[in-house]
């Protein structure tokens, strides 16, 4: 990113000094004051829950929620201090609702989504707004860093789903784009709308997906929702 003309600092959300002093290196290069943070960071782990082994969940909650958390703390105490600003936590549709063989990813979206919700209602008055992001396929390098965990943790040799594993998973994998898949600029035009306008949602559809995923979770009765999951 330096090298692309950014102003940049490393964090590594599974180190809590380096969340610090990347968290403290940004503020000095933005001239003493940070107004928003966008928690973007964060990676897919596949597999079918009772085939992820607790490090690979303790790893993948470190990541997407506990070092999220942390760098957001740091973030409330200095906009605490100058004034205010935005946090944008950029979530999932599995933040609101399920998908198979996504345990892991979607146990720690839903964990930050109750963690926003309740900090966002401990915040009012404070003039630190917080919004969620709520994606559905959107094109970036998540599906082969996800898979690279698949890879690393799952014992297919131990597992009832090896089959499904070597065939339609790995089909998948394989496939490319997603029905409905955006750009990544579908997410800026959101986001940009989450830092900039003098009245941020609190919640942010991003791709159909999402939207259809909203409105099916809110009239849908849990049985029938979990069917359709069943299919997808």
């Amino acid at each position: 990113l330096q090298a692309e003309g950014f102003a940049a600092t490393r964090i590594d959300h599974h180190d809590s000094a380096s969340i610090a002093r990347g968290w403290a290196e940004a503020v000095a290069l933005a001239g003493g004051r940070v107004n928003a943070l966008f928690n973007n960071a964060g990676h897919g782990m596949p597999g079918a829950a009772e085939d992820l082994p607790r490090g690979a969940l303790e790893e993948v909650f470190s990541s997407n929620l506990f070092g999220v958390h942390e760098l957001t703390c740091h973030a409330i105490r200095h906009m605490r201090e100058t004034g205010g600003g935005r946090i944008v936590q950029h979530s999932s549709v599995v933040g609101f609702t399920a998908l198979k063989w996504r345990a892991a990813y979607v146990a720690t979206k839903h964990a930050l989504e109750g963690l926003t919700n309740t900090m966002r209602v401990e915040l009012r008055g404070t003039g630190i707004h917080v919004s969620i992001l709520n994606t559905g396929p959107v094109t970036s390098g998540f599906r082969d860093r996800s898979m690279a965990q698949f890879d690393r943790w799952i014992d297919l040799g131990a597992s009832r789903h090896a089959g499904f594993y070597r065939t339609k998973w790995t089909a998948r994998r394989e496939a490319g784009r997603d029905l409905f898949e955006l750009g990544p600029e579908a997410v800026v035009k959101k986001l940009v709308h989450a830092l900039e306008h003098p009245r941020p949602q609190r919640r942010y559809y991003i791709t159909t997906p999402a939207y259809v995923a909203a409105v099916l979770t809110r009239v849908l009765p849990g049985a029938l929702q979990d069917r359709i999951i069943d299919r997808l």
